[in-house]
This record gives C-alpha cells, structure tokens and sequence, in this order.
C-alpha cells in the first residue's frame, strides 16, 4: 500500500464535503473502545413505547432515521443552518417536522414522551418544560476534557476548563429543573487518530474544539503531529463521554 503525503491527506480532509453530521470519512482511521453502554440500542427502546418524539440537534437527521419507524409525532430541532436542509430532506419523507430553533417547538404544543439529545446542547430548564409528566430524555454528551491533547499539540487553549461540563454537572443541572435522573455513567476512554487526515476531518467538523481551525496556520504543529503518527502508528488521545436518563415528575 502506498503512503499518502502530508499534503494530499490535508488537503482531502480539508476540502471533503459529504454534508450533514457525517463522520463516516473516520471509519477505520479513528480507533476508540465501544462505549459502556448502547446509546442506539436505549434510544430504540424507547422509541418504540413513545408516542411523540423530539430529537434536540439533529444535524442531517443521520441518527434519528437510523430508528425509524418514529411516532406519529416527531419532531427535530437542528439549529446549525447548513444542517437544516440536509434534515428535512431525510427526516420529512419520515413523518418528521423540522425546525430551526427549540422555541418554535415549545409554542404551544404539548409535551413530549421522548426527547433525545446525542451531542447536542443540553439545556435542562428547557428540555424539562418540553416533557410530558413522566417523559424521558435521553442523552449521550461529550464532556469538557474531550480530546484536550489535540489543543495541547496545536498550543491552543482549550475552549472550557476540563471541569466545566461533566456528569456531575449535567446531573446537577437536571434535578434543579426537576427531573430525576435514573441512569448515569461517564468513562474517559483512549482513541487513536491512525493519519493526520482524520485529525484534520476531526477539527474541521469539530470546530469548538478549535474555534477558527485552519490547517494553513497550524501546518507546523500538523507536521509534528504527522511525524509523530507515522513513528507511533497512530497519535492518542481521549475521548470524554457521559450518559444519561432522567424522568419528568407524573404531577
């Protein structure tokens, strides 16, 4: 197999549209354990059993369809106008309205049986008011000490400190709007960047983690990187990850 160049891997994932929340450009170029527990697998439960539904921060949709067949009244919210269309060209032949904002979800409309949230804004006060009584939100974040190498290699600082946004955080958060959390698991776990192209795809579709993020002016620090890489075999780093699932209060 013949080697990429520093360049062309750059350039490839720098230019790479496939649109909408696609990571599948990282599939066997980024090595990470399997999560604790099943997201996708909860999710589908519960899907199952609801009635109405609301996925907060779609992107494209990608995850929601994956768990079709939705309830008769689904929604998604996806805030990032990019991922706007992509989302209703995916979600709308589903039986999914779309909309730009939350607040448009919140006018008037009763509460949901389901909300879920995959790396999306979580925003407690909001999601609780948005639950039917005895409603579920599940959701899978990715905590503040995620992937912190990569701004220590790029000599950047990280966007929040490592303790802003953590389980102990999220779950405070919740039971203060009101819900009671019934499940609960955070892991910080090792992930392997295996080329310097999927560490470029990374912060390019990651762009808090990086804000401004521009291979051009980081080029240095990528090489290293990419030297460090091709003497290692991959360049580790962590990923921050928790879960939860909390209940609405029945009265």
């Amino acid at each position: 197999m013949v080697s990429r160049s520093f360049e062309d891997l750059v350039d490839e994932a720098w230019t790479l549209d496939r649109g909408g929340w696609d990571f599948s450009y990282l599939a066997g170029r980024v090595e990470s354990p399997e999560l604790p527990w099943d997201y996708r697998q909860r999710a589908g439960e519960l899907v199952r059993n609801a009635q109405s539904l609301l996925d907060v921060d779609t992107g494209g949709g990608e995850f929601v369809s994956g768990l079709a067949p939705l309830p008769a009244r689904s929604v998604a919210v996806e805030r990032w106008g990019p991922n706007i269309a992509i989302a209703r060209k995916r979600l709308v032949p589903l039986g999914v309205r779309v909309e730009d904002r939350l607040g448009a979800v919140a006018d008037g409309e009763p509460g949901f049986d389901l909300i879920l949230n995959r790396h999306g804004r979580l925003d407690a006060g909001a999601l609780a008011a948005l639950l039917a009584p005895g409603g579920r939100l599940l959701t899978q974040q990715v905590g503040s000490r995620n992937h912190l190498e990569l701004n220590e290699l790029l000599r950047v600082p990280a966007a929040q400190p490592p303790d802003a946004w953590t389980l102990n955080v999220a779950v405070e958060q919740l039971e203060a709007a009101g819900l009671r959390v019934e499940h609960a698991d955070e892991v910080l776990l090792p992930c392997t960047f295996r080329d310097i192209g999927a560490v470029v795809y990374q912060l390019r579709m990651v762009a808090w983690q990086v804000p401004g993020f521009d291979p051009a002016a980081y080029e240095v620090e990528l090489r290293d990187m990419d030297r460090k890489i091709l003497a290692e075999g991959g360049l580790i780093v962590h990923e921050h990850r928790f879960f939860l699932e909390a209940v609405a209060p029945k009265d």
